[in-house]
């Protein structure tokens, strides 16, 4: 599982920090070991249970985009085939508090996927988009400023949001571990 956002307190519980949210939760709720500095991010694996599918989660340290700098040498390290990869990220183009998993498809311009696919080697990999809704404006430099933005939704609201994305990771986790 990688989850994207930005390093450091200045993006911590932005909008564009949602996979990073979600990963931690994650982690918490799994007891995995404590996140460690490996492959360019914090990264902890184990199972999320005992007998369960074993995970690993990677918070990139890089900033968003250029998250592929990560989560590619870890793929290579972990020798993770593609379709196994679970890439947490807000979604603009969702309304807030929509959670929608697929596999593949475009990019939809954001620049994290775009360099995941570039780093990856394709975009076949798992996708929990977390819907955080979209400013008025199309202005790249206000849309920048949304999603660089802390929430401003009722607290249990976005901690709903994060709740059903932990649910989405979660649910592809065990149909992934249940493959032959």
């Amino acid at each position: 599982m990688v989850g994207l956002g930005n390093p450091g307190d200045r993006y911590a519980g932005t909008r564009h920090n949602v996979g990073f949210e979600v990963g931690r939760a994650l982690v918490e709720r799994w007891e995995l070991p404590r996140v460690r500095k490996r492959y360019a991010g914090l990264y902890t694996d184990g199972r999320t249970g005992p007998g369960a599918p074993r995970v690993g989660v990677l918070l990139p340290q890089t900033f968003m985009n250029e998250a592929g700098r990560s989560a590619g040498p870890a793929r290579g390290a972990l020798g993770t085939s593609l379709d196994r990869i679970v890439v947490v990220h807000d979604e603009i183009d969702l309304p807030f508090g929509e959670v929608r998993t697929r596999l593949g498809g475009g990019l939809a311009g954001h620049n994290g996927l775009k360099s995941l696919r570039r780093e990856l080697g394709g975009p076949d990999f798992h996708r929990v988009r977390v819907g955080v809704g979209r400013p008025e404006s199309t202005d790249p430099e206000i849309v920048a400023g949304y999603v660089l933005s802390r929430f401003r939704e009722p607290r249990d609201e976005v901690a709903e949001l994060l709740e059903r994305a932990a649910r989405a990771v979660e649910n592809l986790v065990t149909e992934a571990g249940q493959a032959p």
